[in-house]
């Protein structure tokens, strides 16, 4: 699986915008954004104007980032969602918020989504019971996500357990952080998804 290896502040600054990529790092002043907020690179200060494809890739590159998906996958899911009846860029954003590395980040089980997305393939997480080591599992209503009994005494999780990170739960879901586990209570609307993503772009990049 390809999986970005350099420095994420950079995908930030990219963007110019918060991408939450480090977890509780992202709420301090050390985050990146906040100390050059200016893209990265020797012409990053410079005046920058994009054209209308611009704007489109750049959102479509911003919810890829966020998400840590890769091109190939990203285009699967927005096929899957043009597929279905409903509004595209909706139906989108509720499939990148629906796989379990998102899930588990949402549920205050993982700090950020890469760590969300580490525990998960080192074999740490259980849906309904069965191991699931696949980060980009779609999760449905109903589905309960624990944390491996013999991994709870693992340090990650003990810290996970009692500082239970700055990201807020979310409403869709429903979190024992004492036992370390949660349920899927519906599918998320499209404004309770906090990404500054303008979603209806990308639709129109792939509409092109």
């Amino acid at each position: 699986m390809g999986r970005h290896t350099e420095a994420v502040c950079r995908l930030c600054r990219r963007e110019n915008d918060k991408l939450y990529l480090k977890g509780d790092r992202c709420f301090s002043d050390k985050c990146g954004i906040v100390r050059h907020a200016y893209p990265p690179g020797e012409h990053g200060q410079g005046r920058h104007k994009f054209s209308e494809y611009g704007q489109q890739l750049r959102e479509k590159q911003k919810a890829r980032r966020i998400y840590g998906v890769m091109e190939r996958q990203f285009r699967r899911y927005f096929k899957e969602a043009d597929r279905r009846k409903g509004v595209t860029g909706e139906i989108l954003m509720q499939l990148l918020e629906s796989r379990l590395d998102n899930t588990v980040f949402r549920m205050g089980l993982g700090r950020s989504r890469a760590e969300s997305r580490q525990l998960i393939n080192h074999g740490h997480f259980q849906v309904n019971g069965r191991k699931v080591d696949i980060a980009s599992y779609l999760t449905k209503v109903g589905d309960v996500i624990t944390v491996r009994e013999n991994s709870k005494s693992k340090p990650v999780f003990k810290l996970i357990a009692e500082d239970r990170g700055q990201q807020g739960i979310v409403d869709w879901l429903e979190v024992d952080h004492e036992k370390l586990e949660g349920r899927v209570l519906r599918i998320p609307q499209r404004d309770e998804i906090d990404v500054p993503v303008t979603e209806h772009l990308i639709v129109e990049l792939y509409s092109r």
